[in-house]
């Protein structure tokens, strides 16, 4: 029996929160830190391939013409640069292996203790990037709702590529608040209850879209210009520094790309 989509929709977004900061504390808290450079690949991937492969051609099969799809794109990607710009969305951290950074050029690989020697302004930014977090995830609820309107399997596809995305970033803010002297546990909590804005992200867009199906081709066009965004200006510049283990890279990346292109291929 299928579940109601309003249901799928909760699920998903509680599902693209709550395992993408699990999956960041791991990485954070006990697994290798090469991990996390794994992660980054595969995400890249699944993202570029979603953004090309599966949400802008729905968006023109949805009626939309070519003419209105990459205006829209464009405008999504300099809107989502300009959100970061004034830390309204965040996304780009330095992630484990920039914002552990000590004096004298030597990396942290023990995230569990507190940095006391960076400045008050860290500090006292903090709370500025649970609240651009906040909206982050509240944007990619509604991105959520929007995929599953469309098409239910559009909808999970698009929770995947979200859960994936989403590891560096939280663990990039694992990292940010460690260092600026939080308890492992209170980072942890707090970085949940920034993910469950997704939650109210998803059920706000269920309501408003239903009753607005024509706007459904634009939100996928924008959820395809913040993937790309993402991948672009956050993942790859990362992926470019890696030196080790390149060939592992480089089949996760085409791992994120294949599952995209395989479900692409059993949805038509």
């Amino acid at each position: 029996m299928h579940l109601p989509l309003l249901t799928q929709i909760v699920l998903a977004c509680l599902l693209g929160g709550l395992l993408s900061v699990a999956a960041a504390a791991l990485v954070m808290f006990g697994l290798p830190r090469k991990w996390m450079g794994f992660t980054v690949s595969f995400s890249t991937g699944l993202l570029l391939a979603m953004a090309t492969l599966h949400l802008l051609p729905e968006a023109l099969e949805s009626g939309l013409t070519p003419h209105e799809v990459f205006p829209l794109l464009l405008g999504g990607i300099l809107a989502f640069f300009m959100l970061e710009k004034f830390a309204l969305w965040r996304h780009a951290h330095g992630g484990t292996g920039e914002s552990d950074a000590h004096p004298g050029a030597q990396q942290c690989d023990d995230h569990s203790h507190s940095h006391h020697h960076l400045p008050d302004a860290e500090h006292g930014a903090t709370m500025l990037i649970l609240i651009g977090d906040g909206f982050h995830n509240f944007t990619d609820g509604l991105l959520i709702a929007a995929a599953f309107l469309a098409d239910p399997r559009l909808g999970w596809s698009t929770t995947l590529a979200i859960i994936a995305h989403e590891v560096p970033q939280e663990a990039g803010d694992f990292a940010i608040l460690l260092a600026a002297g939080w308890k492992r546990g209170r980072a942890l909590f707090w970085n949940g209850v920034s993910s469950l804005t997704a939650v109210a992200g998803g059920i706000i867009g269920y309501f408003a879209l239903d009753n607005a199906r024509d706007w459904i081709p634009y939100i996928i066009t924008i959820a395809a210009a913040s993937f790309l965004y993402i991948a672009i200006a956050d993942l790859m510049p990362r992926l470019k520094r890696e030196t080790k283990s390149v060939g592992w890279h480089g089949v996760l990346l085409a791992a994120g790309v294949a599952i995209v292109v395989f479900g692409t291929a059993h949805s038509h």
